[in-house]
């Protein structure tokens, strides 16, 4: 079903050029739904292996990343593609009258980060899942899910943007979301992780990344390091927002600060005396 919902989204899109920003909400919808759907996995996942988080076992953890993860992802590069097609068509680009491997190229180069990390979640999180576990570590495979806590506050700051209400307090709280849940669930996660593995072997967490193979600590190094620079982004552009607002404050006091102007004198009293 969510799949289904995924390829009807992606054809709204392409069949309503002109509506860049519909589809682009349309897309952002979307996200929200597969980012809730991935969390709440991953609860449950998390939860039923919590007493041995090596051994304890949950069908989710394969399936869901098998028939919804690798769907999603895939799908949601394409989206992603239509999207910026389409926003460059709008604006009347000539390259943009058509697909070809021009606009392939420029989404790729505009969209570098993006797309390295869905191909490094295809290539590295699904055959993990698959092949490499030895049927262990569910309960990891559970806390990666809920690395998409943070995408419905995201997609939701975009679209208030678009709608013109980034001056309103939802936007400002959800800011405040944006950061908190991106933090916690993109990047504290990774130590938490090494945590409980060093916890379960009895072993310091700056001696888990010893006790774990090479390709181990370089795949959630690949995971790990756009999460932070993206951090690093959104700290930056909510620093500017807020210096912008503090700035539009201050102005606005200064404004209401200042004298009154003196009270204009009436035309009667300017009025020559006989001149009627």
């Amino acid at each position: 079903m969510g799949e289904t919902l995924q390829i009807q989204a992606c054809q709204a899109c392409s069949v309503i050029p002109k509506k860049s920003r519909g589809c682009n909400r349309c897309q952002r919808l979307v996200s929200s739904i597969h980012a809730i759907m991935a969390t709440t996995a991953g609860v449950i996942v998390v939860s039923a292996c919590s007493g041995n988080v090596m051994t304890d076992r949950y069908w989710l953890a394969t399936y869901f990343v098998i028939w919804y993860g690798v769907p999603y992802m895939t799908y949601d590069i394409y989206a992603m593609y239509l999207s910026h097609y389409y926003r460059f068509r709008v604006k009347g680009h000539e390259e943009y009258k058509e697909h070809s491997l021009t606009t392939v190229n420029s989404f790729v180069r505009r969209e570098f980060l993006l797309v390295l990390h869905h191909i490094a979640l295809l290539t590295i999180l699904l055959p993990v899942t698959l092949f490499f576990r030895r049927d262990q570590g569910d309960y990891f495979i559970g806390c990666l899910f809920l690395t998409e806590l943070s995408t419905p506050f995201v997609s939701l700051g975009k679209i208030l943007i678009q709608l013109g209400l980034q001056d309103c307090w939802v936007h400002k709280a959800n800011g405040g979301m944006v950061l908190l849940s991106f933090f916690l669930c993109r990047i504290a996660l990774f130590p938490y992780m090494y945590w409980v593995y060093g916890r379960h072997y009895g072993i310091p967490i700056y001696g888990v990344p010893f006790h774990l193979t090479l390709s181990v600590n370089l795949g959630n190094l690949c995971i790990l390091a756009p999460q932070v620079y993206w951090f690093v982004l959104l700290c930056r552009k909510g620093w500017r927002l807020y210096q912008r607002q503090r700035h539009a404050t201050a102005a606005a006091g200064s404004q209401d600060s200042s004298p009154l102007p003196p009270p204009s004198p009436s035309l009667t009293d300017n009025q020559p005396k006989g001149d009627h």
